[in-house]
């Protein structure tokens, strides 16, 4: 089906920000720089990304129509096979992204180079214009990524880019029943972490990394974006009387899901890619099944 709409995915600058918490953007100047810090550098970077916002609508507004969303209204906008979801900032505005468009290949520009790294932002505001033709005549192509996803017993959903986190929302202990293949337990830890191929050098890599330091040895996990499985670690498991702690890390696909029961009366959570406010409720009672997701990420590159 034909693209008819460009959909310009965004999020609120530091700026945009600090002004929404202070009133006025004078007052927000004034706290910046009474605290020792840069004002400056938040108005310069608040500038290249609104350049850059301006120079990519007008460039796709000549071949769709083109509306632009803040992440927030993202939960609530419904995408269609006429839609093609551009997201302009940082990575972490991608993953949040994919969760939401249905599989619709993603078109990721990075609108300032200078400032963000850009994993997943393939294009940048010098040649993103040249890939919109490849667009508009069907002629692109895009990377597969693999994403999570996690089903609670009474039917709720989430899905994750690059990682799940299961646990408590305060720092308190998380307890529950693990449980992969014929394996299971009862466990007392700071939680679990399942991540994808994209993420496994986000979150789960600092674990591997206190891993690796203490004992000495190599912990590094090589998975794929497009690999058809994920990868589990409970961060400091706990061991007593009534927790074990055999079942730390392992792979997760199709033929071998993560099962985890919950054992908290409450502020129990099971939230993705790093938004605490997207999260599902994980308390006594609630069982989760972690596996993949139904349908990949998609990329264009």
């Amino acid at each position: 089906m034909k693209i008819e709409n460009a959909v310009i995915i965004t999020n609120k600058t530091r700026l945009e920000s600090l002004i929404e918490r202070f009133n006025t953007k004078a007052q927000a100047k004034f706290y910046i720089e009474h605290s020792g810090g840069n004002f400056s550098d938040y108005e310069q970077e608040h500038f290249v990304f609104k350049t850059s916002l301006s120079a990519v609508v007008e460039k796709l507004s000549v071949h769709f129509k083109c509306k632009v969303i803040d992440r927030s209204y993202l939960p609530n906008y419904i995408f269609t096979e006429k839609d093609l979801p551009v997201v302009l900032g940082q990575d972490g505005l991608v993953a949040n992204t994919a969760k939401y468009v249905n599989g619709l290949p993603i078109f990721a520009i990075n609108p300032d180079d200078s400032r963000y790294d850009g994993i997943l932002l393939p294009h940048n505001i010098n040649n993103f214009e040249d890939q919109i033709t490849r667009i508009v005549h069907d002629r692109f192509v895009y990377d597969d990524i693999t994403m999570a996803k996690a089903t609670l017993n009474d039917g709720q959903t989430l899905l994750a880019f690059n990682d799940f986190f299961i646990g408590p929302a305060s720092h308190i202990s998380a307890r529950y029943n693990i449980k992969i293949g014929n394996e299971n337990e009862n466990q007392s830890s700071s939680g679990i972490i399942v991540s994808t191929g994209a993420g496994s050098t986000g979150w789960l890599s600092s674990v591997c990394n206190q891993v690796s330091r203490m004992s000495e040895t190599e912990t590094e996990i090589d998975m794929d974006w497009d690999e058809d499985q994920l990868f589990f670690v409970v961060r400091e498991p706990f061991e007593s009387k009534h927790s074990k702690a055999n079942i730390v890390s392992g792979y997760i696909d199709d033929a071998h899901p993560l099962i985890v029961e919950s054992f908290m009366p409450q502020k129990g959570v099971i939230f993705s890619d790093g938004i605490e406010k997207d999260y599902l409720n994980f308390n006594s009672g609630a069982i989760v099944k972690i596996g993949l997701a139904d349908s990949k990420a998609h990329i264009i590159v």
